[in-house]
């Protein structure tokens, strides 16, 4: 049950049925690249709270990978739990080496069911889960303008220099809401150019909404973005270099403007403003292809969005809206559809056929 794959897509906006029509062709090429007499299995139900999975195909390298890793970390979390599932079939599926991609699994405490689930959907699978100690957070986390962003592990990232072991020097954050459909290493092998991290930057985005206006209105506060042109990133898709960050101390940094928020309420977003703070106007800009972020809606009531004109890498369903949830509530938004093939939820019907 081997599979060898390297492919993108190109996903282009527009109607309703052209988003089928690529939601097809991903389901045929998935068909067409299955050995026969493959069949997937079902996983014994290990736990009444958490969605029970099928296990996934066993990706194979192609013949020209060498034995490079690609460290890639993410959270463990039992209500996002379908959603990491399909993002790391995603990976593994549209990578030309998904033998050489290693993940790194961060969770607040120990989960066996959690743990089970991932052995017994992808039993291959190269990963090491690492405990977050909440701690790190307690009390510095102020409300934000949804629960979800408020909670401990919603900050792992913040700290991933001080959890990964030090012979991982580079790492790819991703969150659990996205699809990736190119290969990974091509976003692994992004030149840094000397910065910390890279992430698509958007410059036409409203910068100041991110920061209320007592932030803006306090010189001593607002002075920090002085001599950078800031823009809006997404924290989500991010590639880190990790031996810069513990060199630069950045996870002690982005908890100073934890600790100003604390006392005066200077943004609105959970872990995203201090980011920002920190290294706005001083990442490397990678192409949008990378993040085609916001297809969870706005963070109140995650209505429904559509694609970004242009080329598409990533897939991330960023604000309220899940797409699984959607689905599951039969009133999925069109991109929704996109998320489906990689679904390997036991009783989704949006899954691959055996």
């Amino acid at each position: 049950m081997a599979f060898r794959r390297s492919h993108s897509l190109s996903l282009p906006i527009g109607l309703l049925s052209l988003v089928w029509t690529i939601n097809i062709i991903l389901l045929a090429t998935s068909a067409t690249t299955v050995a026969t007499n493959v069949r997937l299995s079902f996983v014994r139900k290990q736990s009444k709270t958490l969605p029970v999975f099928r296990e996934a195909p066993v990706f194979r390298n192609g013949d020209e990978c060498t034995n490079d890793p690609v460290h890639v970390a993410m959270t463990l979390d039992s209500n996002y739990l379908r959603g990491t599932m399909a993002a790391v079939l995603s990976i593994l599926q549209h990578s030309f080496c998904p033998e050489n991609v290693f993940f790194h699994f961060l969770w607040t405490r120990y989960d066996e069911d959690i743990y089970t689930s991932i052995k017994t959907t992808f039993p291959y699978l190269r990963f090491k889960i690492y405990k977050f100690d909440s701690k790190k957070v307690r009390g510095k986390i102020s409300k934000s303008i949804r629960h979800a962003l408020d909670q401990p592990l919603n900050y792992a990232r913040v700290y991933l220099a001080d959890i990964l072991p030090m012979n991982v020097s580079r790492v790819i954050y991703l969150d659990s809401d996205i699809v990736m459909v190119d290969d990974v290493e091509k976003l692994w092998r992004v030149n840094l150019e000397g910065k910390v991290l890279a992430a698509p930057e958007y410059c036409k985005a409203n910068f100041k909404r991110y920061f209320t206006n007592d932030f803006w209105m306090d010189p001593a506060l607002s002075r920090t973005f002085t001599g950078r042109n800031p823009c809006y990133f997404n924290t989500g898709v991010m590639v880190v270099d990790v031996q810069k960050w513990r060199e630069g101390g950045y996870s002690y940094k982005v908890e100073e403007w934890m600790a100003v928020q604390k006392q005066k309420r200077i943004y609105h977003l959970g872990s995203l403003p201090p980011f920002l703070l920190v290294f706005a106007g001083n990442i490397k800009g990678i192409d949008h292809r990378w993040n085609q972020h916001g297809l969870g809606g706005d963070n109140i009531q995650g209505r429904c969005r559509s694609l970004h004109p242009g080329p598409i890498s990533l897939l991330h369903w960023s604000g309220k809206g899940k797409p699984w949830l959607r689905l599951d509530s039969r009133k999925p938004c069109t991109v929704d559809h996109l998320w489906a093939p990689y679904d390997l939820y036991r009783s989704s019907k949006h899954t691959l056929e055996e």
